[in-house]
């Protein structure tokens, strides 16, 4: 669906990182792991971008999770982290298939701004009484440290590391029934993740995978 949305508040997760809530239009449902277009005029020109959500519900409002960063998306990524509540965008979607649908126990590789859909499948999965586990390799500096301080209160298996990968998958991966991997990162880290898995001895056929290009 195409539809005018409005920003609820803007909040820093982490190092030149932002979650953006909106407030959702009438007949919008998604599921975690899927992504929306987001659109604006700057100083006249049109910016576009695409943003997994980082929300385990659209009820009332969704969130995604924006890392600023100019050179890869021009000015559009500084613009959404500095707007006003009230604002209004221009949105398309929900689009993707590699999203959540209630399996018992969820498996979350994320690479960089890919822990927004990661955090959010493992809610949605506790929330629903199932198991989540998630695997968050990152760069820099680690974003979203509150929300995943809570899903290892919650019993969620979390792993956060900028190292390499092969040990905490390793951890992650059980091997139930039931079981599903998602991969949410730049080409580079589905790579690592790819490689970490099969080291694990575990199969990368059947992945819900969403490669940021």
């Amino acid at each position: 669906m195409d539809a005018t949305v409005e920003v609820v508040e803007t909040e820093n997760v982490g190092t030149d990182t932002v979650a953006v809530t909106i407030s959702t239009p009438p007949e919008f449902t998604a599921e975690p792991g899927q992504f929306v277009r987001l659109a604006a005029t700057i100083d006249g020109e049109e910016y576009a971008r695409f943003y997994t959500l980082s929300s385990p519900s659209v009820t009332d409002t969704f969130e995604v999770t924006v890392g600023i960063d100019p050179e890869e998306s021009g000015p559009f990524s500084e613009f959404l982290a500095t707007l006003a509540p009230g604002t209004t965008l221009e949105m398309s979607g929900p689009f993707g298939d590699q999203y959540y649908e209630g399996e018992p126990r969820a498996v979350v590789l994320a690479g960089g701004p890919g822990v927004g859909p990661a955090v959010a499948i493992a809610e949605r999965a506790l929330a629903a009484g199932n198991e989540a586990a998630v695997v968050y390799r990152y760069e820099g500096s680690p974003a979203h440290g509150t929300r995943l301080a809570r899903l290892r209160e919650r019993g969620a298996t979390v792993r956060v590391t900028d190292a390499p990968l092969d040990t905490p998958v390793a951890e992650a991966l059980s091997g139930a029934a039931g079981e599903q991997l998602f991969v949410f990162g730049f080409d580079s880290f589905v790579d690592l993740a790819k490689q970490a898995v099969e080291s694990a001895g575990g199969s990368f056929d059947g992945a819900k995978v969403e490669n940021f290009g």
